[in-house]
């Protein structure tokens, strides 16, 4: 789990990144890859 100031370039590696909302929080999941994990805020 990495912690970025953006996630919008990150979501962009892979197709299947997604941004999710969760407490507050901005976080980018991927089912298929799980490595592609970050958070922000």
């Amino acid at each position: 789990m990495k912690v970025r100031n953006s996630l919008k370039s990150l979501r962009k590696r892979h197709r299947d990144n997604r941004i999710v909302r969760r407490k507050g929080r901005l976080y980018v999941i991927n089912k298929t890859n799980p490595r592609f994990k970050a958070r922000q805020g």
